[in-house]
């Protein structure tokens, strides 16, 4: 008589992930290490046999949406475990939400772990030790993030992430690359390069070179983008790889050849934040505007289809009409082709809220209403351009046929990152298109943040 083992049902874990793109994916890596570890992932409160809730501390609004989010997860489900940069201040979670199973700091994956195996116990044992580890990913397949270092060695008065995440601390160059390298197998066609600092990547350990395949590499934005622009996806082609949180340093310059060449997605996200330089200076911002526009300008040059992005600060303390004006001047001189922009908002510990001549609440939303108005008209003016012409889109979701049996997608052009820029809408497109595609779209109309148009014939 044959015996069978029944193994038990696996717990399950419930993820709610706020903040930016970093904190995406210290979600995906702890989710990936409760995977190894026997547990399943629950899409609901109630199927949870715990709920991890990843923060974001970043600002006073994030700080509260973390702490709505904590109490709607210990409302629905009752067994919540915290963790990201909102559980460096422990005390205040857990003075109003004392029912908290634990708190864990930003990128503590260990005590996360540690934390959820004390609060529901894996019950698969040896069995689940024979399944090869599935990376868990909370982006959809065709596009990933790569996290390529931790912390950040400035001191904006505005922020507090070296406080939250300490200093810059990089990876290994061979071991980014064996991860980007592991997610385009796996069917990544995007690549988004993410860090607090991209362009300082290897400052910390003096870009020590490793082996990678047959050649050294060093630890270096550079050697990093060229390696990436070498990957190929299964079918041969090559990945889109984009780089975001880039300081405009010097060695910038180095990346925008291999952006002509075509190794590299032509598009940069620097954090600008303002252009006036009083204003930098009270920010501890570097403040040489007017070289960086003489560098937009050469790299206009060098590849002509090259997309900016940024972010603007405006109402920080001390921010005079004429600092906004020489601001707005600046973008018109720019030209940027995606910018978001932000009301200075406080946060504790930040070195900003000392600051004298703070800004009145009305002044900065007539501010924000100003610089948008000019952004958009220039995104307008700059999407306006593109039709008549057929680009490269990515496909992001396909609909469904509607009454007429016509198919809508939703793409983005390689000038569009996910969550934060525009999307090309596509109409009528193939049966055959599926989310990830990579088509060829004949651009028919344009709007201040999106452009439509139809795959080429």
């Amino acid at each position: 008589m044959t015996t069978t083992t029944t193994l038990p049902d696996q717990k399950k874990v419930g993820m709610v992930s706020l903040g930016c793109p970093k904190a995406l994916v210290d979600s995906e890596r702890i989710l990936t290490k409760l995977r190894a570890d026997g547990y399943a992932m629950s899409p609901d409160y109630a199927g949870a046999d715990v709920v991890l809730v990843n923060t974001c501390g970043f600002l006073d609004s994030a700080k509260e949406e973390s702490l709505e989010a904590i109490g709607e997860a210990i409302a629905e489900n009752g067994r919540v475990i915290v963790t990201g940069c909102m559980g460096e201040e422990a005390d205040v979670i857990r003075a109003r939400f004392p029912q908290v199973l634990a708190v864990t700091g930003a990128h503590q994956y260990e005590q996360v772990v540690e934390a959820v195996h004390e609060a529901a116990p894996p019950t698969q044992g040896p069995f689940v030790d024979l399944i090869p580890q599935i990376d868990v990913k909370l982006t959809p397949r065709h596009y990933s993030y790569l996290k390529i270092s931790e912390g950040c060695n400035h001191s904006c008065a505005f922020c507090i992430i070296p406080q939250l995440r300490g200093k810059l601390a990089s990876r290994r160059i061979d071991a980014v690359l064996r991860e980007a390298e592991k997610l385009v197998a796996a069917g990544t066609k995007e690549l988004l390069v993410i860090s607090q600092d991209t362009s300082a990547y290897g400052v910390d350990t003096r870009h020590e070179e490793r082996m990678w395949k047959d050649r050294s590499v060093r630890a270096h934005m550079t050697d990093l983008a060229r390696e990436l622009g070498r990957l190929k996806t299964p079918e041969g082609d090559q990945p889109w790889v984009r780089l975001h949180y880039v300081y405009p340093y010097p060695h910038v310059d180095a990346v925008i050849p291999l952006m002509a060449e075509g190794l590299l997605t032509p598009y940069l996200d620097i954090p600008f934040q303002h252009a006036s330089p009083s204003v930098l200076r009270a920010m501890k911002r570097p403040a040489n505007e007017a070289r960086v526009l003489e560098r937009l300008k050469s790299w206009r040059e060098i590849c002509p289809e090259i997309a900016i992005r940024s972010s603007f600060v405006v109402g920080f303390p001390g921010e005079t009409e004429d600092d906004f004006l020489y601001l707005l001047d600046w973008l018109e001189e720019a030209q940027l082709d995606r910018v978001g922009a932000f009301r200075f908002e406080p946060v504790e510990g930040a070195q900003a809220n000392v600051l004298p001549n703070p800004v009145p609440e009305g002044i900065k939303e007539e501010r924000y209403a100003r610089i948008m108005e000019v952004t958009e008209r220039i995104s307008a003016a700059k999407l306006a351009a593109k039709v008549g012409q057929t680009i490269s889109v990515i496909i992001d979701e396909v609909g469904e046929p509607d009454e007429d049996g016509d198919i809508g997608a939703t793409g983005r052009s390689q000038a569009d990152a996910p969550e934060i820029d525009g999307n090309v809408f596509l109409r009528n497109v193939p049966a055959r298109l599926t989310q990830g595609d990579i088509v060829k779209v004949d651009i028919e109309e344009s709007d201040a943040h999106d452009l439509f148009g139809a795959v080429s014939a």
